[in-house]
């Protein structure tokens, strides 16, 4: 299997390059993860993130020949050779295909991903939610911030310390319809900005690559229309 990887060590490269590589696959492998396994057999300098192996916990977000995906949910006989690996466009590159998420995490963080309930003491029991209302979540809770729908967003590339971009958008969308918050006024005050929310263009990258199969983009949407029926 022939792969050409995006290679940059800041510590010793004057500027970023790519490095071919063949690897035999084993009867094993299956996964485009395993092949960067045994890469990283033979070099241990090659860098990227990788945790759970099962397309849950979305360390290893990058670009897989142009698209974005996770390497454990990537199989090699679907891609396309040679294999071509970027690290995730628009955030800095810190080591090969290890990128900074820093600013990734801080909007995720500044849309109070949790559940909001200003009451002074806490209830009795825990907060019960109708079968209706615990479906209303649905598409929404399974993100599992792997960056690949913002990074894959036009609008995220060109707006990206304003547009808070689809994966924080979904999360805030999920808070906002969880019929256990009291916080929804606030959360539509607070995304109501030309530059947070309304920099989206529909360009529907964001639901074409997201590994969960989720859509941000009617996520987004249905923040807009809460945003107008709260004018109303």
């Amino acid at each position: 299997m022939r792969l050409s990887i995006y290679r940059y060590n800041p510590d010793a490269d004057a500027k970023p390059y790519m490095q071919n590589y063949e690897i035999q696959p084993q009867p094993g492998d299956r996964m485009l993860l395993d092949i960067l396994e045994r890469i990283r057999a033979i070099d241990d300098s090659l860098a990227y993130r990788r945790s759970c192996r099962e397309g849950i916990c979305g360390s290893d977000g990058m670009n897989i020949n142009g698209r974005n995906g996770l390497a454990c949910t990537t199989r090699i006989s679907e891609v396309k050779e040679p294999v071509v690996l970027r690290p995730l466009p628009s955030f800095p590159a810190i080591r090969d295909l290890v990128v900074d998420l820093s600013r990734f995490f801080r909007q995720y963080h500044s849309v109070h991903p949790y559940v909001v309930d200003p009451a002074p003491t806490r209830p009795e029991k825990e907060r019960l939610q109708t079968p209706e209302q615990r479906e209303e979540i649905n598409g929404l809770y399974e993100c599992i911030l792997c960056a690949c729908c913002s990074s894959q967003c036009p609008s995220y590339w060109w707006n990206p310390e304003k547009f808070l971009g689809p994966a924080a958008l979904i999360q805030a969308c999920r808070f906002i319809v969880d019929s256990r918050d009291k916080a929804t006024e606030a959360r539509l005050d607070q995304l109501n900005d030309v530059n947070k929310l309304f920099r989206r263009r529909v360009i529907m990258n964001c639901a074409n690559v997201c590994p969960k199969g989720l859509n941000p983009a009617a996520a987004i949407e249905r923040i807009r229309q809460a945003m107008l029926k709260a004018s109303l």
